[in-house]
């Protein structure tokens, strides 16, 4: 097996028909495993959405370094394989960084993959909610509301328009860097460390199938 960087077009199906969310998120850096040149896994890692959460790990300064791993997804899922593309992607991120990734409790996902990558784990992710559309729940709200405020939005779907409480998720937290940088941002980590949590983890992905792909060419470069 090997990990290579990919573009995006090249994740885009698994993404969006095998991948449990079904949709693109921001992609930076995007790599592949492969086996006898045929892909069968991805992983890509993109800017965190919350601002508040780039600031919160180490402090200010270090803002600019985090990225989060947002997707994983296999052909098959053999066993070692996850851990296997993770591990060796993380090897190909610019120096420093720091990488968050989560794991969705709503989906029976306990972060197996993490802890076997050496991740530390931070606990929980907090209390929320989130608003969404009757009929329009497998949506991202970002989605729906299409440049609206949350104002128009309430007023355009009236009755349809409610809260619903966001399933909270397992935070894992990696360094990347030379043995100086990964000291020093540990030192700054804002979070507690806590033990592994254990449970029943379902699979990652729908189960569909998605079409292999050989090898194209190895992308030299790592800009997104």
């Amino acid at each position: 097996m090997k990990v290579l960087p990919i573009n995006t077009f090249e994740v885009e199906p698994w993404l969006l028909e095998k991948h449990y969310a079904k949709r693109m998120p921001q992609i930076m850096f995007a790599f592949g495993l492969y086996k006898e040149d045929i892909l069968v896994g991805v992983v890509t890692y993109g800017i965190p959405a919350s601002p508040s959460l780039c600031m919160g790990i180490c402090g200010k300064e270090y803002t600019d370094k985090v990225l989060e791993l947002n997707r994983v997804c296999l052909l098959d899922n053999h066993k070692n394989e996850a851990s296997f593309l993770v591990a060796n992607s993380i090897k190909l991120l610019p120096k420093p960084s720091i990488v968050v990734s989560y794991a969705d409790t709503s989906k029976g996902h306990v972060g197996y993959v993490y802890q076997a990558t050496n991740f530390l784990y931070t606990g929980l992710s907090a209390n929320r909610v989130d608003w969404t559309i009757k009929g329009q729940e497998h949506k991202h709200s970002k989605t729906i509301s299409d440049g609206l405020t949350l104002e128009e939005i309430k007023e355009l779907h009236g009755d349809d328009f409610y809260y619903v409480e966001r399933s909270r998720k397992h935070r894992y937290i990696i360094f990347h860097g030379s043995k100086t940088d990964k000291k020093v941002m540990r030192s700054k980590l804002k979070y507690e460390v806590m033990p592994y949590p254990k449970g029943d983890s379902q699979r990652y992905d729908s189960g569909k199938t998605v079409k292999t792909q050989q090898l194209l060419f190895v992308c030299t470069t790592l800009k997104p």
